[in-house]
């Protein structure tokens, strides 16, 4: 494995306390791309529709109507917060995609910056790349490991590197490079799954064919061990699990260890599919439900007005997934190989909602994405926010 050397300057601490004072296919003007061709034409509702069947609102209801959650304030100030997993105390390993940050947060809002990730190179405020996913080894406590997913010049790549007394390690450990890179539809995504191997989601950098070929880490869903190498069992022999996606950035495991991901369509559709080994979903070909058994169709999809999603996690029963250009959360139902019964919550309240991770005590924390150059800030942004998700 190559290694990089990476800057880690001071710890700096500061205390923020809780209540203290699309893409991704966000936005047609900019992380929509222009109207593509679809081999099956989309529905021309303009109502989510999948495996469980169309509803017009959340869940039958609206959403005045729907249940409501009081969030509570962990953090605040913070600059595009973008990947977040957590410590086995309850403390958050969260990055900053645009500052190059890495930070640990604590439930009392403690801020500590653990280092700056001089090797990425995000293109500025509005772009999509920079330092991105972030995941804990699954053996973190006997290891020390913490994996990093970011953009360089040349592509982008999954590191990994140690922690010691909150100081991430002087060097970075390449597992994976080659992953097409552009301003644009990286993915970014890091999740363990239950078998003990990486899932990293990658996007097709605006270059649609890409996701396509089975030879490029492009529009990807990848499975590789913790050293990098295609994991046993891999589909094709290589580090694809699945293609045919656009730009993925949410993955999550429910409590049966099926595989979920949000998915940024392009003008019309958003989605949530249940992943399979192997399955082709369909980009550039279908946007959305298409009905054809040569693609894996969605269980949920959303108009992209109403999405854009990016988080995505799994709590009790039921996924919770941050929406950018919706400035939502989505909780959807999760029964069997079914997802069903979509219902959101904060429409507008909090604006753009890039991550949503589960801590340790259940709770769900999620972070704002105001300052990521497409939002519009308010006082305090951006924010982690928390909940405790009702049954």
């Amino acid at each position: 494995m190559r290694r990089l050397s990476w800057a880690v300057p001071a710890v700096v601490t500061c205390a923020l306390l809780a209540g203290c004072g699309s893409d991704e296919s966000d936005d047609p003007a900019d992380e929509q791309s222009a109207p593509t061709s679809t081999s099956t034409p989309p529905p021309t509702t303009s109502e989510p529709s999948g495996p469980s069947g169309p509803s017009s609102t959340p869940g039958g209801e609206s959403p005045s109507t729907a249940p409501s959650m009081d969030p509570t304030t962990i953090a605040t100030d913070l600059e595009a917060p973008w990947g977040m997993d957590f410590f086995a105390d309850g403390d958050a390993i969260v990055t900053e995609r645009d500052t190059r940050r890495v930070l640990r947060v604590t439930p009392a809002g403690e801020v500590t910056e653990l280092g700056v990730v001089a090797e990425a190179e995000p293109t500025g405020p509005g772009a999509e790349d920079g330092l991105l996913g972030v995941a804990l080894s699954p053996t973190f406590e006997r290891d020390r490991l913490v994996y990093l997913y970011f953009t360089t010049a040349e592509d982008n790549r999954v590191v990994r590197t140690t922690l010691e007394d909150d100081r991430l390690g002087t060097d970075l450990e390449v597992i994976l490079d080659g992953i097409p890179n552009a301003a644009r539809h990286d993915g970014g995504r890091l999740e363990f799954g239950p078998d003990g191997y990486l899932y990293i989601s990658t996007g097709e950098t605006a270059d649609p064919p890409l996701a396509q070929d089975k030879e490029s880490l492009g529009g990807k869903i990848l499975r590789v061990t913790p050293d990098g190498d295609p994991a046993p069992g891999n589909p094709f022999g290589t580090a694809v699990y699945s293609y045919g996606h656009r730009n993925v950035q949410g993955l999550a495991f429910d409590d049966a260890g099926r595989l979920w991901a949000s998915e940024f369509g392009d003008q019309t559709w958003d989605e949530l599919n249940l992943i399979e080994a192997g399955g082709n979903y369909g980009w550039p070909e279908v946007e959305g439900k298409g009905g054809a058994p040569t693609y894996v169709d969605p269980q949920q999809t959303w108009a992209t007005d109403d999405a854009s999603p990016s988080g995505l996690a799994y709590a009790d029963g039921s996924l919770w997934m941050a929406s950018l250009r919706g400035e939502r959360l989505w909780r959807v139902t999760v029964e069997g190989k079914r997802a069903v019964d979509p219902r959101d919550y904060f429409v507008g309240k909090y604006g753009r909602m890039r991550t949503i991770a589960v801590a340790p005590d259940g709770t769900l924390w999620f972070t704002t994405s105001n300052r990521d150059g497409r939002g519009t800030p308010a006082e305090g942004d951006d924010l982690i926010l928390q909940i405790r998700p009702e049954a």
